[in-house]
């Protein structure tokens, strides 16, 4: 059919306006159709990303019942075992300790899953960013202490609003923090600082921790890539996701033994004045 529609395109060019109109139509046309199958492709990709996401959601949500069931009775034996008068006892006993610890690492990793991949939905509101931050590290407060964590806030003046669901925006934000704390297991210094950019709000997460290596860094916000023991590696994906979510962006920057900065830029609320 694009070969039909180009030779009645040229011979229309050729009546009006010669054969180098005629070709120049023709490659505009070429070109015009290259997208198009382009467009088409990438929709096609879309739609089977989509069908994937709903089949491995469904498959998450149906997993989610027998791990219950697992756990539950693994708490059943456990209390059997709870008083164990011979060795055999104890080493069974023993051994239900490292299911149950493995079922809720599983449980763990599922639940993550399913808040990576499932529908976000956005309860939209106007919000003010440093009360936002504010009462999340008032929340943070007892654990920075017994972590020996120092938290740092510094909030520039003239912060317009943002918009965006603030449930989701502070659990990006205590991921940031979680991420920061596992970096410091010897305690440090966690920063926020929050100042006007571009007609929204930028707010910087810094801490004293070991850094990241240089050929790390491009691969934190993959799904699954993670080198600390037990990390589902769906922290940091889960927090740009919200953040894009919000028609924001998030940026990372590292220096191994100096410690890393990640910088989230939020777009003002419509009307707001910074």
């Amino acid at each position: 059919m694009p070969t039909i529609v180009m030779a009645i395109l040229v011979l229309v060019s050729l009546m009006a306006g010669g054969a180098a109109g005629a070709w120049a139509a023709a490659r505009r046309l070429r070109k015009a159709f290259e997208k198009t199958k382009e467009l088409e492709g990438k929709v096609r990709a879309a739609e089977h990303l989509a069908e994937v996401g709903r089949l491995t959601g469904g498959l998450a949500h149906e997993l989610k019942n027998p791990l219950s069931t697992l756990n539950l009775n693994l708490q059943l034996l456990a209390e059997e075992f709870k008083k164990p008068s011979t060795e055999g006892e104890r080493r069974a006993g023993r051994k239900i300790e490292v299911l149950q610890e493995e079922t809720r690492r599983l449980e763990d990793i599922l639940a993550a899953f399913l808040r990576f991949a499932g529908r976000m939905e956005l309860n939209r509101e106007r919000l003010d960013a440093a009360e936002l931050v504010r009462d999340l590290l008032t929340f943070y407060e007892p654990q920075a202490a017994a972590r020996r964590i120092t938290v740092r806030l510094t909030v520039v003046d003239g912060l317009p609003a943002i918009e965006g669901d603030g449930d989701l925006l502070k659990q990006a934000l205590l991921n940031l923090i979680l991420n920061a704390q596992a970096a410091m297991p010897e305690g440090g210094e966690l920063m926020f600082r929050l100042r006007a950019e571009r007609g929204g709000v930028r707010i910087s997460v810094t801490d004293t921790g070991g850094g990241i290596a240089p050929e790390r860094v491009g691969k934190i916000f993959e799904a699954y890539y993670s080198t600390r023991p037990g990390g589902t590696g769906l922290g940091l994906p889960i927090v740009r996701r919200i953040v894009m979510e919000h028609g924001g962006t998030i940026a990372v920057s590292s220096e191994e033994g100096r410690g890393t900065e990640f910088c989230i830029w939020l777009p003002g609320a419509e009307g707001s004045k910074n």
